[in-house]
């Protein structure tokens, strides 16, 4: 069987599980969802298969995350979303939100803590609107190669090139980006329209690692479009863009935007897998469960990271 046509019945971390217990849908602490999502990718394709692509190589993953284990808070795995034969319609959301929407709405309301893995960026979009609906206002923390502020594209407003446009638009969210080094003159407005606040790539690059104002949301919810690392480290993307976060920069970055707030759910999105590169498959499951485990240690350390 080629690890494209894997399905998502294979749990996140499934293969080390039995050894960090609990892991059923009513105890667990990190509900992973998969949401294939594909619908208005606009360059190279596959991020259909991302989510599928990220719960094989978690096989893979060792328990021990370098500090922590975070599976001990457990981890469960939803059944990916329906998203099964949706085309972009102008103005019209992909009906597969709903089902997304729903399933993060019903982990917010147990007490979990949301995982979606996509699956285009348009996925982020129905996360956000069940975690607004659970905790009112809260800030977006995105990394990403590009802002994906644009109003419309290529004809509707669902595209994942619009996902934070409509974030700070529609839904009213704080927004602060991480990496940007693509976007066009409309997105420059609209940062400056709805206050978004960034630090792209060039001045990361330039040293340092910026703290987040403190006027920003105490709960944030991090949004990480793979395409925000270097290409030479994930090349597995619809639009790779040179100039990228490295690794350790990443994960620095993440840390500092968790330090003094609570963590309410994250994706990690736009995984286009490439048969046989299964070094990008595995980046991606490491970055999911790195960033488990940047919310198991600020969990424990005492700030809550879902009420």
């Amino acid at each position: 069987m080629k690890q494209e046509d894997v399905l998502t019945d294979q749990g996140f971390l499934a293969s080390e599980l039995e050894m960090a217990p609990p892991n059923t849908r009513e105890t667990a602490f990190f509900h992973v969802i998969p949401a294939p999502l594909e619908a208005t990718v606009s360059y190279g394709g596959g991020t259909g298969r991302g989510p599928a692509a990220i719960l094989a190589a978690s096989q893979q993953l060792e328990v021990w995350d370098g500090e922590s284990v975070p599976a001990r808070r457990g981890i469960y795995t939803h059944p990916a979303v329906d998203c099964s034969g949706e085309a972009a319609k102008p103005h019209m959301p992909p009906p597969s939100l709903e089902r997304i929407r729903d399933v993060v709405a019903d982990v917010a309301a147990c007490g979990g803590f949301p995982v979606l893995l996509g699956g285009e960026h348009t996925v982020t979009y129905a996360a956000l609107a069940a975690l607004v609906a659970r905790f009112g206002r809260f800030g977006v923390i995105q990394f990403d190669a590009h802002a994906d502020l644009r109003d419309t594209y290529e004809g509707t407003p669902w595209s994942h090139a619009c996902v934070m446009r409509r974030a700070v638009a529609d839904l009213g969210l704080p927004l602060i980006q991480f990496g940007v080094r693509a976007l066009c003159l409309e997105e420059v407005e609209a940062r400056e329209q709805y206050g978004v606040r960034f630090h792209d790539a060039a001045e990361l690059a330039a040293g340092g690692i910026p703290e987040i104002p403190r006027d920003f949301p105490e709960r944030v919810y991090l949004s990480f479009d793979v395409d925000g690392l270097d290409p030479s480290i994930m090349p597995a993307t619809g639009t790779p863009v040179p100039g990228g976060l490295g690794w350790y920069q990443a994960l620095e970055l993440a840390q500092m935007a968790l330090r003094g707030r609570a963590a309410i759910g994250f994706d990690v999105v736009e995984l286009a897998p490439v048969p046989g590169l299964h070094a990008a498959d595995f980046t991606a499951a490491r970055l999911t469960y790195a960033l488990m485990g940047l919310v198991e240690r600020a969990f424990v350390m005492g700030r809550s990271s879902c009420r």
